[in-house]
C-alpha cells in the first residue's frame, strides 16, 4: 500500500485567508484552513518588499498561520501556483520548500494536535544582512501594521 502524499502547507504571510496572494492558493482547487503553529522557527517581516520570510530560529520561537490542507486530488493543482509565487525554480531560488511539524491551534487532537506540513522558508541568506529586515513579535505576521505591496515588490 502506497502511502498518500503530503498535501498541507503552511502559510504564513501573503497566501494566509484574507490577505492579498489568497487567491493564488484557491487556484489549486479546494482546501480546508486550520489555524496552525511553527515551532523552532522566527518569522521576519521584509522591507521595502513587504512580504514575510521564515528562517530556522531557536527551540522558543514559534511562528502562527495556516495549515493549508489540498484535497489529493487537488495537490498536483495547487503546487505549482505555490511554488512559482514562492520563487523555488528562481536562480537562486527565493524560497525552498521543506517538511516540517506543525501544531494545530484549533482544539482539534491529530497526532497529539500535530501535522506534518510543507512550508517555504527564505533562501536568501545574504538578504537578510540588510537594511529592511524586521523580527515579528509574537510570529503573526498580522501584527504588521503596512503589510502593502511596495512598488518595489512584485509578491
Amino acid at each position: 500500500m502506497s502511502e498518500s502524499p503530503l498535501t498541507t502547507v503552511f502559510v504564513y504571510g501573503t497566501l494566509m485567508p484574507g490577505e492579498r496572494n489568497a487567491h493564488i492558493a484557491m487556484r489549486g482547487g479546494s482546501f480546508s484552513a486550520r489555524p496552525a503553529a511553527l515551532p523552532g522557527h522566527r518569522l521576519l517581516h521584509l522591507w521595502p518588499e513587504a512580504y514575510p520570510a521564515v528562517v530556522p530560529g531557536d527551540g522558543e520561537e514559534v511562528v502562527r498561520g495556516f495549515a493549508l490542507t489540498y484535497a489529493p486530488a487537488d495537490w498536483p493543482l495547487a503546487l505549482p501556483f505555490l511554488d512559482e509565487l514562492e520563487g523555488v525554480a528562481e536562480t537562486p531560488p527565493l524560497y525552498n520548500r521543506q517538511q516540517v511539524t506543525l501544531t494545530l491551534e484549533t482544539g482539534e487532537l491529530e497526532d497529539g494536535g500535530q501535522v506534518p506540513a510543507w512550508v517555504y522558508l527564505y533562501a536568501l541568506a545574504e538578504r537578510l544582512n540588510r537594511p529592511g529586515v524586521l523580527p515579528v513579535p509574537g510570529g503573526d505576521w498580522t501584527a504588521i501594521p503596512d503589510r502593502s505591496r511596495s512598488s518595489e515588490s512584485d509578491r
